[in-house]
């Protein structure tokens, strides 16, 4: 119990505007990264849906870039674009899109065929069966892919301050490299936390959008 209220103690008093600096750095970081996957994902997911003999190379090429281990792709993009955010985000970016692109693709093939088929009848053109037919249908499984890249990109997001980007990751690597075991509990959980209350509240919005569609 002491060591638990040592580490409260250093994250509400002691270290306050640290803390609070690497956190707002965290936040900002995924934010930005997210935006960018998203940015990239959902279209790319719905270009392959309209062009299904592109579906199974796309999906495979992001799923093997998925596979890179993360430091080495830092090592790859170092030479390339330095340190700091850019390779970061670049990072972020390619381990983001095959969940977001693959849920997509999935949840627009997935609308059932006798819908579209009422929806044409109707004389709705194809945009029109995308953007009121198959993208609102759809929108739970892309809800659900777009929770995994949420907690995945927080959670990857702290490697960034191994090459400089900042974020909660400092105070883990400060703690490792000073034997600070507090300081490396207190960025857990402050990035278990961050992460959990976004996936908390998207799973909301995922229950929500399926109660609809029903």
């Amino acid at each position: 119990m002491e060591f638990i209220a040592n580490v409260f103690q250093l994250i509400l008093v002691d270290r306050r505007q640290v803390v609070l600096s690497a956190l707002s750095e965290h936040v900002v970081i995924s934010l930005i990264a997210i935006a960018l996957i998203s940015a990239a994902g959902i279209p790319l997911g719905i270009l392959i849906s309209r062009y299904r003999k592109y579906a199974q190379p796309v999906i495979y090429v992001t799923g093997a870039l998925y596979t890179i281990p993360v430091l080495a792709l830092f090592g790859l993009m170092i030479p390339i674009l330095g340190i700091g955010l850019r390779p970061t985000l670049f990072a972020l970016f390619i381990y983001g899109l095959l969940p977001l692109v693959r849920n997509t693709y999935v949840g627009i093939t997935g609308v059932d065929a006798a819908i579209v088929e009422a929806a044409r009848g109707m004389g709705s053109t194809n945009r029109q069966l995308l953007f009121n037919v198959e993208l609102p249908l759809a929108l739970p499984v892309i809800v659900a892919g777009f929770r995994t890249i949420v907690v995945m990109t927080i959670s990857v997001a702290t490697i960034a301050s191994y090459i400089g980007a900042g974020g909660l990751g400092d105070l883990i690597f400060r703690g490792i490299n000073t034997y600070f075991l507090e300081l490396v509990v207190a960025g857990s959980i402050l990035v278990a936390l961050l992460a959990i209350v976004a996936d908390g509240c998207l799973g909301l919005l995922e229950k929500y959008l399926l109660k609809r569609v029903r």
